[in-house]
């Protein structure tokens, strides 16, 4: 069997990032025609779905120049190759809808297996059902690995750890408000919050910055909208987000942990403050059974459903909702859908990408590049609740910029652990 492998390339790995068209080099990669008619469909799709669907057409439309596509045409300055396949096999396994698009996939690497025993055969997808239709039907199927190679084999960055020190490291801390730290371990990242103990007993809460654990400054704890800190996350929480030099700041935690309020709050607080002009709100949108067009009214009642979470904090935090429509009103609170972000530049902004876990790293660096001057993002989401059908904890777009960003200065990430909302609530995050 020789290295070099056939790939049979879904349509949801071309729709999840449009570059894995060509990011197979030295292997050939296999388009079924049913994956040309699945992208034709999403071509007039509003953001990232649209966008990875034409630059796909675009790109096998230039393809057209250098050979012809149901031939193997070779990717300039690359080993790898592209086909679109036209021969659809004459039956599909027993068991199998005809007319549904994944079973064509199946039957089309199916035949190229058997036609090519010497050569590795592998359907590469997104969609779960899918691999494990191919896993039944003894054909070699997995993930598309690109984003999250090298985060499969670590644990999610949480932006707090446990650290030993001496009992001399310790008095120093307090009595010079931080100390110099060697980490040879390279455990340590910036804007990383210590939780510092000594074999003694002494103990202390920092936060590490440029080699040397700092005291979190109180002036950055303390919000001027009625809130306070319940526990050290919420703390460490409070204090990356009341930092105007942390540009970027990824909060998760279970349901009720208080990653929303304390964002809303920080956001509420920096614009009385006078540190940013508007305060905005997106997230991803998960529909079930329509999509966002399909609801009535305009764009505002359109979202009221997704953004029902904020506006309940906000009544929670002020007691009823005048003060929320007023701001609303006046242009200092503003919802924007993610799938219409594009293009956008946030000036002077405090921007809040709720429930971000659902929204891939593609969609997520759509909104972080229109991160203008003077402006702060916030992304907050709990891994364990995915609701987009190609996400898992690993891939999805919130764990990844935690965990690629961890050694920038300019950005922060905390895991909230405990839940606030009731005992109740805690209770059944923990139990079921």
């Amino acid at each position: 069997m020789t290295n070099r492998k056939i790939l049979v390339i879904d349509t949801s790995v071309l729709l999840y990032d449009m570059s894995a068209i060509h990011s197979f080099p030295g292997n050939d990669v296999i388009l079924p025609l049913t994956v040309l008619d699945e992208l034709d469909r999403f071509k007039d799709k509003p953001g990232l779905l649209g966008e990875s669907a034409r630059y796909v057409n675009r790109y096998l439309d230039g393809l057209r120049n250098v050979g012809q596509l149901h031939k193997s045409v070779k990717i300039p300055d690359s080993d790898q190759t592209i086909r679109v396949e036209t021969k659809f096999p004459k039956s599909i396994p027993v068991g199998l809808a005809t007319d549904i698009a994944d079973n064509k996939i199946i039957a089309t690497a199916l035949a190229l297996a058997k036609t090519n025993p010497d050569c590795c055969v592998k359907v590469i997808t997104k969609d779960i059902n899918l691999r494990v239709k191919c896993d039944a039907l003894n054909l070699l199927a997995e993930d598309y690995y690109k984003d999250h190679i090298g985060l499969s084999k670590l644990s999610p960055y949480k932006g707090v750890i446990d650290y030993t020190l001496d009992d001399d490291d310790i008095d120093s801390f307090f009595s010079q408000g931080s100390i110099d730290v060697e980490d040879s371990s390279e455990k340590l990242f910036e804007n990383q919050f210590i939780i510092g103990t000594s074999h003694s007993g002494k103990s202390l809460l920092g936060i590490y910055k440029k080699g040397a654990i700092q005291k979190i400054p109180k002036s950055e704890i303390k919000l001027n909208v009625g809130f306070e800190p319940r526990n050290k996350e919420q703390r460490f929480a409070a204090n990356l987000l009341m930092d105007s030099n942390i540009q970027l700041v990824t909060l998760t935690g279970i349901a009720g942990s208080g990653k929303t309020f304390i964002t809303l709050m920080s956001a509420v607080s920096g614009l009385l403050e006078g540190k940013y002009k508007r305060i905005i709100v997106t997230r991803s949108i998960q529909p079930v059974g329509r999509d966002l067009g399909y609801l009535p009214g305009d764009m505002n009642e359109k979202m009221a459903p997704w953004m029902a979470p904020i506006t309940d904090n906000f009544r929670h935090a002020f007691k009823d909702m005048a003060y929320y429509h007023t701001m609303r009103q006046s242009g200092d609170i503003e919802i924007a859908p993610l799938a219409y972000i594009r293009g956008r530049t946030f000036n002077d902004a405090f921007v809040i990408v709720d429930e971000a876990q659902n929204a891939s790293i593609h969609e997520l660096k759509t909104v972080i590049t229109r991160i203008g001057k003077g402006s702060k993002i916030v992304l907050l989401g709990d891994t364990d609740q995915i609701d987009t059908p190609y996400l898992d904890k690993i891939s999805n777009g919130l764990s990844i910029v935690a965990q690629r960003f961890k050694k920038s200065e300019y950005s922060g990430h905390v895991h909230l652990i405990n839940g606030q909302r009731s005992e109740i609530a805690t209770l059944a995050s923990s139990i079921l």
